[in-house]
């Protein structure tokens, strides 16, 4: 018997868009769709530089996978997504605030566009510690 799909919603975190999850859970793995630096409150993206977008990525991460029963510290894989890999610096610079020792596995490659115009998006897998907060 396959294991069943969780699917979280949080409004601690932007709302998806109408074709997909926030995260979705198998077993006890997390799988976190795709952040932007888009402000839960107001739906809009971050100002500022990359860092701000980063940062709140990683706020809005956190609060989904808060809702799926895991957090930062539990996160095995992320991949990023970058518009210009000369953001690599500034982007690491707040991940390594965000994501604490011993970090989990990368991948960060540079695309040609992002959504919504972004220059940085992340999702990351999760190992699932807690229990599940918020689901559809």
């Amino acid at each position: 018997m396959a294991p069943s799909k969780i699917h979280i919603r949080t409004d601690k975190a932007p709302a998806p868009s109408p074709y997909l999850s926030q995260a979705t859970v198998v077993g006890n793995i997390a799988f976190c769709s795709g952040q932007l630096g888009i402000d839960p409150k107001t739906g809009k993206m971050v100002e500022g530089t990359v860092k701000d977008r980063t940062r709140q990525i990683i706020k809005n991460m956190s609060a989904v996978l808060e809702a799926s029963g895991s957090s930062l510290a539990d996160v095995a894989k992320v991949n990023i997504f970058l518009a210009d890999m000369k953001d690599f610096k500034d982007m690491n610079e707040v991940y390594m605030e965000g994501f604490p020792e011993p970090r989990p596995a990368r991948t960060c490659v540079a695309v040609k566009t992002l959504p919504q115009g972004s220059d940085v998006e992340i999702e990351c897998s999760a190992v699932v510690t807690g229990s599940i907060k918020a689901k559809l």
